[in-house]
C-alpha cells in the first residue's frame, strides 16, 4: 500500500471513529434519570387551608436543565405513611426538661398515618427509645430528659448520618421525617453551612434516604452556648442541613424559644400539607445527588423543597437509594 491510499485510510478511519465516538459520547450524556423529593405547600396566610396544586403550577429544574414531572400527588390518603424520629441532643440544657410535656401533646396530634420514635444523640451516634409505633401513650412512656453532660453528642451531623443510613424500618413507600433538637454546633469543625464536611455528608445521606429534616434550635451546656457567635454558627448550620433537605429550620434569634409549642403546631401543619414529586432528568451513567430548584406560582401558597436531590439512571430501573 502506497504512502498515499494509506494516508486515506488513516483519514477515513479517524473521521468514522470520531463519528461513533461522538455518537457514544450523545447517548452517554443524554440519558435520563429519575428521582423523587418530598414537597411542603402552605398558605402564605397562618389558618387558610392551601389551594390545590397541580402540575401546571410547578416548573422543576434539577442541575439546572428543565425536568419532566411523572408523580405529583398530595399526600393525605391512610396509606401515604409517615414514619418519624425526634432526634434530641443529649447534651442539650436540663432546661430542656420544662419541653417535654409540649412534645409529648404533639404526639397526641400527629396525622394517624404517623408512627414514631425518639432517638438521643450520644457519642457521634443516635440511641432509639424503641421501634415506630403510633401510640401516643407509648411514645409518652418513652421519652425523657436528655443527660445534658457538656459533649455527650459529639457531632449532631454524625448522629444524623447514623440515624438515616441505619434507617430502623423498611418501608420503601413511607416518607421519612427527622426532627432535630439540638445547637447545630459541630465540635468538630468550625466551617459554616456547606464548608463543613461532616454537614455537607448528612446532607447527601439524607438526599439518598428521601430524608426531610426540619430543626428547632435549643443551646446546649458549655461556654459556646453561652455566647452570640455560637448561636448564629448553630443557627446557621441547622438552616443549612434543612433547607438541603426540604424541612425548615425555627428560627428564635438569640437564646432558648420560651416554648416549642409553635413550631410543633406548624410541624403538625406541614405533615398535613405535603406532596410527593417524581420527575426525570437527564442524567450521566451512575447515581449523583444534584441541584434542584422548584418554582410555584399558585397565588396564596409558600413552599418548601430541597435544595438538592438524588437521581439514579432510568435505564436501571433502580427505586430511589433508602
Amino acid at each position: 500500500m502506497n504512502k498515499k491510499v494509506f494516508g486515506q485510510f488513516i483519514t477515513f478511519f479517524v473521521v468514522v471513529f470520531g463519528c461513533f465516538a461522538t455518537q457514544l459520547i450523545a447517548q452517554h450524556e443524554s440519558q435520563m434519570g429519575t428521582g423523587e423529593a418530598i414537597i411542603t405547600v402552605l398558605p402564605k396566610t397562618d389558618g387558610q387551608i392551601p389551594a390545590s396544586v397541580i402540575n401546571q403550577d410547578l416548573s422543576v429544574k434539577v442541575n439546572g436543565k428543565n425536568a419532566k414531572i411523572s408523580v405529583w400527588k398530595q399526600l393525605n390518603k391512610p396509606e401515604d405513611r409517615i414514619e418519624l424520629v425526634i432526634l434530641m441532643d443529649s447534651s442539650s440544657r436540663t432546661s430542656l426538661g420544662g419541653q417535654l410535656d409540649v412534645i409529648a401533646n404533639f404526639f397526641d396530634h400527629l396525622p394517624p398515618n404517623t408512627s414514631a420514635t425518639i432517638g438521643y444523640m450520644e457519642y457521634g451516634g443516635t440511641q432509639l427509645s424503641g421501634p415506630f409505633t403510633s401510640d401516643p401513650a407509648m411514645l409518652k412512656k418513652e421519652i425523657h430528659l436528655p443527660s445534658g453532660s457538656v459533649g455527650t453528642n459529639g457531632s449532631p451531623y454524625f448522629c444524623l448520618s447514623e440515624l438515616i443510613k441505619g434507617w430502623p424500618s423498611k418501608d420503601p413507600n413511607a416518607r421519612r421525617e427527622v426532627v432535630m433538637i439540638t445547637d447545630g454546633n459541630d465540635p468538630y469543625h468550625g466551617g459554616l453551612g456547606t464548608d463543613n464536611p461532616y454537614i455537607q455528608t448528612a446532607m447527601d445521606d439524607a438526599s439518598r434516604g428521601r430524608v426531610v429534616v426540619d430543626t428547632l434550635y435549643w443551646a446546649n451546656q458549655g461556654f459556646r452556648d453561652s455566647t452570640m457567635m455560637g448561636n448564629n454558627i448553630g443557627q446557621d448550620q441547622l438552616s443549612t442541613i434543612a433547607e438541603a433537605t426540604g424541612g425548615k429550620n425555627f428560627w428564635n434569634g438569640y437564646g432558648n424559644p420560651v416554648s416549642l409549642e409553635p413550631f410543633f403546631d406548624e410541624l403538625t401543619r406541614r405533615f398535613r400539607n405535603q406532596y410527593e414529586l417524581r420527575f426525570s432528568s437527564p442524567l450521566k451513567n451512575k447515581p449523583e445527588i444534584q441541584p434542584f430548584h422548584l418554582k410555584l406560582s399558585a397565588p396564596g401558597t409558600q413552599v418548601n423543597s430541597p435544595t438538592q436531590v438524588y437521581v439514579v439512571p432510568q435505564a436501571a430501573d433502580a427505586p430511589v437509594q433508602k
